[in-house]
């Protein structure tokens, strides 16, 4: 009877085991599927640094964690220290105006067409009337202090968890070899040999897939923004468009920086420029996220076109910024598997 019993009892003490160690890495557990979606797509750049450094794999790790801390860690944690930076000026400005009672519409607003009188008009009413502002004021406050915290929260536990990223991929990077084989035999001995190279070559394709995608969106946002803050005459083009790159990796990530850039032409009294910059912005910038992007990773990872968007939406809503690789990642897998079992083309 202990024998029948005995293969049941191992998989429940390899089920709990599992589990707890989930539960110990859980707060970590975005970074090293971010660490590991990293290490996947750029493994063919480390098998050639390997050959490079002579097969010493400590060296060939160390130089592809300091390229990526190079590459992400600083330009992420620049912008972030430099929007902080930024609110808070932008913040005692205002107060001090509203302080002083020197706060006014800007100049340019009522050149907007069609509604920036309507627009003009109703601002100096309201910084007109104390009484009007000061209820108006309560009422948003509450609104942007959640949205300022958020934001600073977002970014602070991006750059941690980018941080921690590069440090994991350092000994993925190490060790990558050995891990390939051990999952490969755990693979076989669940899935069998020919279904285990079938599901880690979805995965790798995937996973590879949706970073080219991004990645390659994210440039391609960040040259087109570039042109337009050069051609708009906006200061500050290198930081602006870095800026662009990481917030394309984001859902409506990128408006936040020309839109940005529109408010300060539109500030300055350019508001041809600034209607120049918005219509930039929303058939140019912002186009290319809405077309380039699915279609790379849809060409990438051999996903049909709408279970690309809904990985894509659904992994930013359950596992937040490293689900925009896991969502596509895991139904890629679920499609790979639903093909071995029929047989036939999904």
């Amino acid at each position: 009877m202990g024998q029948r019993f005995q293969p049941f009892t191992r998989l429940a003490a390899i089920i709990l085991l599992v589990i707890g160690c989930l539960f110990v890495l859980r707060p970590f557990l975005a970074a090293i599927l971010f660490a590991c979606a990293i290490a996947i797509s750029s493994w063919p750049l480390y098998l050639r640094l390997l050959e490079r450094v002579k097969g010493r794999r400590w060296l060939a790790a160390i130089i592809m964690s300091v390229g990526l801390t190079l590459l992400i860690v600083v330009p992420l944690t620049l912008v972030t220290w430099n929007i902080a930076d930024n609110a808070s000026e932008f913040y005692d400005h205002v107060k001090g105006d509203l302080d002083t009672g020197s706060l006014s519409p800007p100049v340019w607003l009522k050149d907007i067409p069609v509604v920036g009188e309507i627009i003009d008009t109703y601002l100096r009413k309201l910084l007109g009337s104390r009484e009007e502002l000061v209820n108006t004021a309560k009422g948003m406050l509450e609104p942007a202090r959640h949205f300022l915290l958020g934001s600073g929260m977002v970014l602070g536990s991006g750059v941690a968890q980018v941080s921690l990223a590069v440090f994991v991929s350092f000994f993925l990077y190490r060790d990558g070899q050995y891990i390939v084989v051990a999952l490969s035999n755990a693979l076989n001995k669940l899935i069998g040999a020919e279904q285990s190279l079938s599901v880690a070559d979805t995965v790798s394709r995937t996973v590879r897939g949706v970073m080219y995608g991004l990645l390659g969106t994210a440039l391609a946002q960040s040259v087109v923004a570039a042109i337009g803050f050069l051609i708009a005459g906006v200061p500050a083009v290198a930081l602006l468009s870095v800026a662009t790159f990481l917030f394309s990796l984001i859902p409506v990530g990128p408006p936040l920086i020309w839109g940005g850039a529109a408010l300060w032409l539109f500030n300055e009294g350019s508001v041809a420029w600034g209607v120049f910059m918005l219509v930039w912005g929303v058939f140019l910038i912002s186009g290319v996220d809405n077309v380039v992007k699915p279609l790379l990773i849809s060409r990438g990872s051999s996903l049909p076109f709408i279970l690309v968007l809904l990985g894509v939406m659904g992994g930013v809503l359950a596992f937040g910024f490293v689900g925009l690789f896991i969502g596509p990642t895991l139904l890629a897998v679920g499609l790979g598997l639903l093909r071995n079992w029929t047989g036939q083309p999904v």
